[in-house]
């Protein structure tokens, strides 16, 4: 378990600068030494090994998938740009505009909501931990 021993060290520094009672950061660390032969955390490493091989990964889909959602972000943030001078000019416009792009998102299921913040949460906890291995630069 190469993962979850590069990850003890990690996790036993931040106990130690987050929880300030000595009695409470002991327990924490034994409990998270308990853990360590126990199936959840198994899972916990399984999960984590497969989000770093996507991101070691040299297919062009799977590396363009991650940048591809910024650029859309990035494209919604500068659209605010004509849609205020659309505003300025045509505010009836702008309403009808901004009112339909309301309509489809919101139409959207939740459930997608929470699996892309959850695959993206993954990928970003994933891309800290190989920066600070030092396999991810």
């Amino acid at each position: 378990m190469p993962l979850l021993d590069s990850l003890i060290g990690p996790l036993a520094s931040i106990i130690d600068k987050v929880i300030p009672d000595k009695n409470a950061r002991d327990r924490a660390k034994l409990e998270l030494l308990r853990l360590k032969g126990s199936q959840e955390l198994d899972t916990i490493e399984a999960r984590l090994s497969a989000i770093v091989a996507e991101a070691k990964s040299t297919d062009p889909w799977t590396s363009r998938a991650r940048p591809s959602f910024l650029y859309v972000i990035y494209a919604l943030l500068l659209w605010s740009l004509p849609m205020g001078l659309l505003a300025a000019f045509r505010p009836g416009t702008a309403q009808d505009i901004t009112q339909g792009m309301n309509a489809y998102l919101n139409g959207l299921p939740e459930p997608l909501y929470a699996l892309f913040g959850t695959g993206y949460l993954g990928y970003t906890a994933a891309r800290q931990w190989g920066k600070m291995k030092g396999s991810d630069k």
